[in-house]
């Protein structure tokens, strides 16, 4: 079977952004084109606007791939076993965890999508409102099985998201970072827990 010149080939488009990201990691932003991640391929650009309309727009499908990873194991998380305060302290010390291997482990690539973050905002919004959900989804649960007591589920999503802010945010993980075991974050989240059993949280 063969494909129409008008089509690009299905694999296409994982081969440049593996390339692109290649690439980032190798050069950073400012010195990452569209003729240089084509290059890198050995075909001409224009085959990669046959797949992404703009520069930016293969720099937002290279974060949402690189969210898209990070997202996977929390998703499992929200969808598996236990109990609502069980993956509430499991998706939290997940999500410190990756965090940290990003900030302390891989410096460089981390502020390489750091920069790109802040050039396609609409991914941090899309991100920040998937973080949202996924802390809604856990919290109904626990309402759901009468463990978490609270008038509003924006509410108290939002408070515990402020609550954990310092175990995830990448200007500040590094300075609560208190290893592996996360006593800061599980002492934090016990606090959380209990306000939520109680009715005393949002």
């Amino acid at each position: 079977m063969t494909t129409s010149p008008d089509i690009p080939p299905p694999d296409l488009r994982e081969r440049i952004l593996t390339a692109a990201e290649e690439m980032l990691r190798r050069y950073g932003p400012a010195k990452t084109s569209v003729v240089d991640v084509a290059r890198h391929l050995n075909m001409s650009h224009g085959n990669i606007y046959r797949v992404f309309a703009s520069k930016e727009a293969l720099r937002a499908a290279v974060v949402d791939r690189w969210l898209a990873r990070a997202h996977a194991p929390l998703t499992a998380i929200v969808t598996g076993p236990g109990t609502p305060p069980e993956k509430l302290i499991a998706w939290f010390t997940c999500l410190a965890d990756q965090k940290l291997a990003k900030v302390a482990g891989d410096p460089e690539l981390f502020a390489t999508y750091q920069a790109l973050l802040h050039q396609v905002p609409e991914v941090i919004d899309r991100h920040l409102a998937w973080l949202a959900e996924q802390v809604r989804a856990m919290l109904a649960e626990g309402r759901d099985a009468d463990l978490f007591r609270f008038q509003d589920l924006d509410a108290a999503a939002q408070a515990v998201l402020d609550a954990t802010l310092p175990f995830r945010h990448p200007d500040m993980i590094v300075a609560t970072n208190d290893g592996p075991e996360h006593r800061k974050l599980r002492a934090v989240l016990a606090l959380v827990i209990a306000g939520l059993t109680s009715g005393a949280l949002a």
